[in-house]
């Protein structure tokens, strides 16, 4: 039997992926600002999802911002750190390029002492992680792709002072989901923060991964995925 495959290899079958959908996004007249492509195209090569060509958000000048933070973090030894509000997208950011930027990610979720204080408080552990993350790494990355209420937290810390180096919003669901990520997105706006927020009720830990790992690619220089040691 003939092999119909003509892409087999991982670098081959990105490549040719990532090729398909700027096709596409082109066919459906979605023009994206050369300097959001590479994440939104990450994101619809996580999901096959084109309304991302479109719900995705981003406050001005975020990419290149947060591109440069991470860039001189690598320079002066002082990583950024990633604070998500599950450990499912905390598994799915690239352990190498965070360790080339001498970049962190970390999540509190799972955490005895967060259960705690979200019962004590009466709040969502999402809610008691974001402000423990906040106390800890004020400049850090802050990412959401679960809870809505991380980001009303979010939301809060940055009114009473709070200056991350981006915020990711972009929870799933159905209950609060489309208010909060507004919110933060006026908040960010108002306050120069950068943000990337997918707006409407789509989103999920995997697209906030696929954001992560589109800054880091294009951070440490990999977006080709042959540049990250896959096989030719």
């Amino acid at each position: 039997m003939m092999n119909t495959y003509e892409y087999t290899k991982p670098a081959d079958i990105e490549k040719e992926s990532m090729r398909i959908i700027e096709g596409e996004l082109a066919d459906r007249g979605i023009v994206i600002p050369d300097t959001n492509l590479n994440v939104v195209k990450r994101v619809i090569h996580t999901t096959a999802d084109f309304d991302y060509g479109e719900n995705l958000h981003f406050t001005e000048n975020a990419v290149e911002r947060v591109i440069a933070a991470l860039q001189h973090g690598a320079q002066t030894d002082s990583g950024l750190t990633f604070i998500t509000d599950t450990n499912m997208a905390l598994s799915g950011i690239s352990k190498p390029s965070l360790a080339k930027l001498g970049a962190n990610a970390l999540c509190y979720m799972a955490e005895e002492s967060i259960m705690k204080e979200a019962k004590a408080a009466g709040t969502t552990r999402a809610y008691a992680s974001m402000m423990r993350g906040a106390h800890e790494y004020p400049n850090g990355i802050f990412v959401s792709g679960n809870a809505p209420t991380a980001l009303i937290a979010i939301s809060e810390l940055i009114r009473d002072g709070l200056r991350p180096t981006l915020v990711v919003g972009v929870p799933v669901g159905f209950v609060n989901v489309v208010e909060s990520k507004e919110e933060l997105f006026a908040v960010c706006e108002e306050q120069d923060i950068p943000a990337i927020v997918a707006f409407g009720r789509k989103g999920g830990s995997n697209v906030a991964a696929s954001i992560c790992n589109a800054l880091l690619y294009s951070a440490v220089g990999t977006i080709d995925p042959l540049k990250r040691g896959w096989q030719k």
